[in-house]
């Protein structure tokens, strides 16, 4: 395929990216196919039965549940933003996007990805409230408290995505780019830049130590705390009872932001690395699969809200 080349003044901007993906063989390449659409169609499946559990059973109106189901709504577009073209790409010869499509897949992956930082940090504090004050519980995690934390989760992430994008799209990229990567990310962007990028990576490491450091910070504050609450509890019951509460949400926690520091903690020549692709596909595909799992197996009520919405009782 020739790759159409504009020329803006002296400079040249290429309308194309090349993405790497996985480079195996075309058998490989076949199981590689169905096994991740299996992965991508169960996903779907998971997280559109949560939603619609929680929001068709009056048990499950509580603050905790809320958060589950943005939770969920955010993952439905998390793995869509990636694993379609991903698919596609395995029986593609040419695996080329756009300069519009890397963008806007890079938009809304960093979107999707900030906000769940944060929305983690919104449940840890709902969990916080839930076991350190329960008698206030009901009068400090209002709707109305509820519903901001929710929208201020998602507005923080538009916008977030959104100064990135300014500084990483306005790079210059010289010829058709290969990205090793399988979708377009940060670091293997500002790696194929033909262009000083310090100040586009000074930004993203500035955005990203507010997004992953603040929220991780109230994460292990609030658990610190509630872990210490649980251990004064008299009784194994009270002790088991509390912690059996927050312990998805803490295996969640500990699933994704282990997964997303492990990979952008290391500077953008890692992304050299074909390793990094395989823990890439940790938080892009192997985690959503896997939270709402860790809900329905650690969590009664949810698990009883499923079954009543698939037996439609």
């Amino acid at each position: 395929m020739i790759t159409k080349i504009l020329d803006t003044g002296n400079q040249t901007a290429t309308t194309h990216f090349i993405l790497l993906g996985f480079p195996t063989q075309p058998g490989f390449q076949l199981l590689l196919l169905f096994f991740f659409l299996a992965i991508y169609l169960l996903t779907l499946l998971e997280n559109f039965l949560i939603i619609l559990a929680i929001h068709s059973d009056g048990q499950l109106y509580k603050p905790m549940y809320f958060f589950l189901s943005h939770l969920s709504f955010l993952e439905l577009w998390y793995v869509t933003v990636i694993s379609p073209k991903m698919l596609v790409d395995f029986f593609n010869h040419d695996k080329i996007i756009s300069f519009n499509g890397c963008m806007t897949q890079l938009y809304f992956f960093v979107t999707f990805v900030c906000t769940e930082y944060i929305l983690l940090a919104v449940m840890a504090f709902d969990r916080y409230v839930a076991i350190c004050n329960p008698l206030r519980y009901s009068v400090i995690m209002t709707n109305q408290l509820c519903g901001t934390l929710a929208g201020g989760c998602w507005f923080c992430g538009f916008m977030t995505a959104m100064i990135k994008m300014v500084f990483i799209a306005r790079l210059h990229y010289c010829g058709t780019p290969r990205i090793n990567h399988y979708f377009c990310d940060i670091s293997p962007l500002l790696n194929v830049s033909c262009e000083d990028s310090s100040q586009a990576e000074l930004v993203d490491f500035f955005l990203a130590l507010m997004v992953i450091a603040v929220p991780l910070c109230a994460v292990v504050a609030s658990y610190v705390i509630i872990i210490t609450t649980i251990i004064r509890i008299p009784s194994s019951h009270g002790r088991q009872k509390a912690f059996s509460t927050c312990a998805s949400h803490l295996t969640i926690v500990i699933l994704f932001y282990s997964t997303t520091l492990f990979t952008y903690a290391h500077p953008k020549l890692m992304y050299t690395y074909s390793s990094n692709k395989v823990v890439s596909l940790l938080y892009t595909v192997i985690v959503p699969l896997l939270n709402p799992i860790i809900y329905c197996l650690r969590n009664r009520e949810v698990k009883s809200a499923l079954k009543k919405t698939i037996f439609c009782k």
